[in-house]
């Protein structure tokens, strides 16, 4: 899987290659990043399960589970504010034949209580990669669009597992990127919505170094017991993607 469209970055959207039997649309303003794919492969769904994912972008992460060998699940509903991206998103539902699994949902996840689409209760698995950053923290960037994926100018985390919690079903699962300076932030927020922290993987870019980036799962009315897995290396030695990044980016195909 390449991460970028050949031939580099123009003024309108283009298909990439996302993995076997997939695309992906995505424009200047609106790309996908390795927190996006890790996510996904950590978040997994079961053949069965009827997911949503929380300010989808271009649908990447959905995307994925949808590629040749995957076990898909039953349903995805993703939810997405900003129109250009909900456009790339549609594009990629409907070019890859996937209309009848995965419903691409131009809304507001803080106001989701009158979508017919979302019933409270009616979901397994919930992912979201949020913006990491309180407002008028780290780099902000000019566009709006980028401002809003790094930001927490249009949902904070709080608000984000708040959505979460309403759409799951007891004991449902919630995914979710984080980043290592903001853990408490997150467990608060999970905590107050009966998100309970269950799984946690640290990512880091060699052997050594602090994490970059946190991989977060947690269970509504999950029992108090976190579980740490081992951190997930992206390079060797050598400055090379590492075997396990390779077979999560499906680098031999």
């Amino acid at each position: 899987m390449n991460d970028r469209p050949s031939g580099g970055w123009s003024d309108e959207p283009q298909r990439m290659i996302l993995a076997a039997g997939i695309s992906v649309f995505l424009s200047r303003r609106h790309r996908f990043g390795t927190d996006t794919v890790l996510l996904s492969r950590f978040a997994q769904p079961r053949a069965q399960d009827r997911c949503v994912e929380l300010g989808a972008g271009c649908g990447a992460a959905t995307l994925l589970w949808f590629a040749e060998g995957e076990p898909a699940p039953a349903r995805v509903v993703c939810v997405e504010l900003d129109g250009e991206a909900f456009g790339l998103l549609g594009r990629g539902v409907s070019e890859n034949g996937l209309a009848g699994r995965i419903t691409a949902l131009r809304a507001d996840l803080r106001c989701l209580a009158k979508e017919p689409d979302l019933p409270a209760g009616g979901f397994d698995l919930v992912i979201c990669n949020p913006p990491y950053f309180a407002c008028g923290e780290g780099i902000e960037p000019e566009d709006p669009a980028r401002r809003a994926a790094r930001q927490e100018a249009t949902a904070t985390i709080g608000e984000v597992t708040a959505a979460a919690a309403r759409l799951l079903r007891f004991r449902g699962r919630f995914c979710c990127c984080w980043k290592p300076q903001r853990l408490p932030d997150l467990f608060e927020a999970m905590r107050a919505v009966r998100l309970e922290p269950k799984r946690l993987r640290p990512v880091c870019t060699r052997a050594g170094e602090p994490p970059e980036l946190l991989l977060v799962e947690a269970v509504l009315g999950g029992g108090k017991q976190l579980n740490w897995l081992p951190a997930l290396v992206l390079l060797g030695p050598d400055g090379e993607p590492g075997e396990e990044y390779r077979a999560i980016y499906r680098m031999e195909e």
